[in-house]
């Protein structure tokens, strides 16, 4: 499967979310985009989108950029899952793209529930 991961840029993601998104096993299984990765430049998401299985979107932090990519992904019918910090409160405009919100309290708390949701999709 194709992830592709999207996020604000207004906090550590490098650190808060790829490290522990690199680090889980299911990545591993996988083919993950993490588009600033290797570079702070815009990442052309939207000729990429229709190559993408699944969009994880890191929702706690409002981002203007982030809510076009998933416009983009939910009008192809791309599944998005929303995850969250246990302690942020996501637009409600979450709601209309996707009904998958995975509350989490860490990084390595998170990867284990998107490992959780990954495997399920496996078995459907």
């Amino acid at each position: 499967m194709k992830i592709y991961v999207a996020h604000s840029s207004g906090f550590d993601f490098k650190n808060e979310l790829y490290r522990p998104l690199h680090d889980a096993a299911w990545s591993k299984e996988h083919e993950v985009v993490f588009p600033h990765e290797h570079s702070s430049e815009q990442y052309d998401s939207r000729s990429e989108m229709r190559s993408f299985d699944l969009v994880i979107a890191e929702v706690s932090y409002p981002s203007t950029g982030m809510g076009i990519e998933l416009g983009w992904a939910d009008s192809i019918g791309i599944p998005v899952v929303a995850v969250v910090r246990e302690d942020a409160k996501p637009s409600g405009v979450i709601a209309a793209i996707t009904k998958t919100v995975l509350v989490y309290t860490d990084g390595s708390n998170l990867a284990e529930k998107l490992g959780v949701y990954l495997a399920g999709l496996a078995k459907a």
